[in-house]
């Protein structure tokens, strides 16, 4: 389990009508590869609407049609959940996934 992969969560909680999510992970490798039981991660919809908290992204990572990473809507999930994986982000997509972050969270450089 790596940062920057996707994977499809089935029922990711209540509140999410749909029957299954694809999420990326965003936490730091540190966490992910520790005995800690869950990551944060960030959800993914088939909208991008151009917002600089989102990342768009596509089949390129594994997807079937071009969606965005929403960083705005981050979710910490059991590591055990994680298990239908989809694919990994571009180290160029991590860097404006890290930047989107930081929009997100109004972290300043």
């Amino acid at each position: 389990m790596r940062r920057g992969e996707l994977y499809r969560v089935m029922h990711p909680s209540a509140d999410d009508p749909k029957r299954q999510r694809v999420f990326v992970i965003v936490s730091r490798q540190v966490l992910i590869d520790s005995q800690f039981s869950t990551v944060v991660c960030a959800p993914v919809y088939t909208a991008h609407d151009g917002l600089s908290s989102q990342v768009p992204v596509g089949p390129e990572a594994g997807l079937k049609h071009a969606s965005g990473i929403h960083c705005d809507g981050l979710i910490s999930l059991p590591k055990a959940r994680l298990t239908h994986y989809i694919g990994t982000l571009s180290p160029a997509q991590v860097r404006l996934l890290n930047a989107a972050l930081k929009v997100a969270l109004n972290l300043e450089e």
